[in-house]
């Protein structure tokens, strides 16, 4: 009787075969869709009546928030792609929305700043994964993005 031997777990999957020279043009414009929120949202908490200015605040907070979990969850679908996913990808997917789900509760004027730093942080993890994966090419895009997100974030944080 044969026994079936499991491999070991790899660091990180294994890489594209092909990878991405640069996003497709409907990522590059659905991110810039989704920034709308971020600049509108930072303005608007510095334009609004002060009856409103809580509700805009928290709505810049939470759209901070989902697009936080939402960039820990690209790592869940990077993990998804090896055949053991790495344990390290899939703690690090969850962690961007456990953090972002503690600043939504946070007053605006420090969830904000959270947010912020969390979108820069973000960024910096996945300088190091997407070019071991073949995502090198969604950098310059992935840069443009969480930089104006994040000053979104601490504009709006300032003006709370």
């Amino acid at each position: 009787m044969q026994t079936a031997t499991v491999p070991p777990v790899p660091d990180s999957p294994t890489p594209s075969p092909t990878p991405s020279p640069e996003p497709p043009h409907w990522a590059r414009r659905l991110g810039a869709a989704g920034l709308i929120p971020f600049i509108g949202g930072a303005l608007l908490v510095w334009l609004v009546w002060p009856a409103a200015h809580p509700y805009v605040a928290l709505g810049l907070s939470t759209y901070a928030g989902l697009i936080v979990s939402f960039l820990g969850g690209i790592h869940w679908g990077v993990a998804m792609r090896a055949p053991a996913a790495p344990r390290a990808l899939l703690l690090w997917g969850v962690l961007p929305s456990l953090v972002a789900w503690v600043a939504v509760m946070m007053p605006p004027s420090a969830g904000l700043v959270v947010h912020g730093v969390m979108l820069l942080v973000c960024y910096a993890v996945d300088r190091q994964l997407y070019p071991r994966h073949g995502l090198a090419g969604w950098l310059t895009l992935r840069f443009r993005l969480s930089a104006v997100a994040a000053s979104s974030c601490f504009l709006g944080a300032a003006g709370t």
